[in-house]
């Protein structure tokens, strides 16, 4: 499957198949040497970065449209440095599990990360690196999960309050695969949005500083990533945004 000309490959997936490799990942000491040069230079940037432990993707492959993935315990630091090379890493991979908050008249819901953040002014929909906590029992990663934890942390949303489509679209390149999953809201974008607000509003230090509804590429904004961009025309192709009534009278 070609890459497109952002250099994204998009697939639609069916089932993703993760798992927990049995060792964390080891680097080779030039490997560990940037990283934590480079986390430092970061740190000192911004010293609330955080530095936790975090999964990466050691290895995958597409199985149709099926994914088998095996993910490795790191810290938060390698993640950074992957994504900062000049060249991608021959073998890993960031991968993340991402909630495309859906309102129930067809408007998307996304948020613009705070300044505080390592991804400061980026407009995603609200996700995360899959953690330890993202485990099971059984060796596991849950994905689904993260989706929802990470939803309910970043804007407050439980539960009840969505219900996570089937299936899933995979954008990758050299450095990245992201795991899109639409989640559908019975509430309209704009009431979401507005709840989302209040939300963050209460909180402390919340990982948003704007949220935005999105309709149609004219509300594409700076700071959409291609792969917001790409999974959104997508989204639409398949299922298009309703066209929103002006609440003008004809007579």
């Amino acid at each position: 499957m070609a890459a497109a000309p952002d250099g994204l490959t998009l697939r639609t997936l069916d089932h993703v198949d993760a798992r927990l490799a049995p060792a964390p990942l080891i680097f080779t000491p030039e490997e560990r040497a940037a990283i934590d040069a480079h986390y430092a230079a970061r740190k000192a940037a911004n010293p609330a970065l955080w530095n936790g432990r975090v999964l990466l993707l050691d290895a995958h492959r597409f199985e149709e449209r099926r994914l088998v993935a095996d993910y490795a315990e790191a810290d938060y630091a390698a993640l950074l440095w992957l994504l900062s090379g000049e060249r991608a890493h021959p073998r890993l991979r960031v991968s993340f599990a991402m909630g495309a908050l859906r309102g129930a008249d067809g408007g998307f819901v996304l948020i613009r990360m705070a300044q505080w953040t390592a991804n400061a002014g980026r407009i995603y929909f609200a996700a995360g690196t899959p953690d330890l906590t993202d485990l099971t029992p059984e060796g596991t990663v849950d994905l689904e999960g993260s989706v929802r934890r990470e939803l309910t942390e970043e804007t407050g949303l439980t539960a009840e309050d969505i219900t996570l489509a089937p299936g899933w679209t995979a954008l990758h390149d050299a450095r990245r695969l992201a795991l899109l999953r639409e989640v559908r809201a019975q509430e309209e974008a704009e009431a979401l949005a507005a709840r989302i607000r209040r939300f963050g509003a209460r909180e402390q230090r919340p990982e948003f500083d704007e949220v935005l509804v999105v309709r149609g590429p004219q509300d594409f904004a700076e700071g959409m990533s291609p792969l917001i961009r790409r999974y959104l025309a997508q989204a639409w192709k398949e299922k298009p945004t309703p066209a929103m009534s002006t609440g003008q009278g004809t007579g």
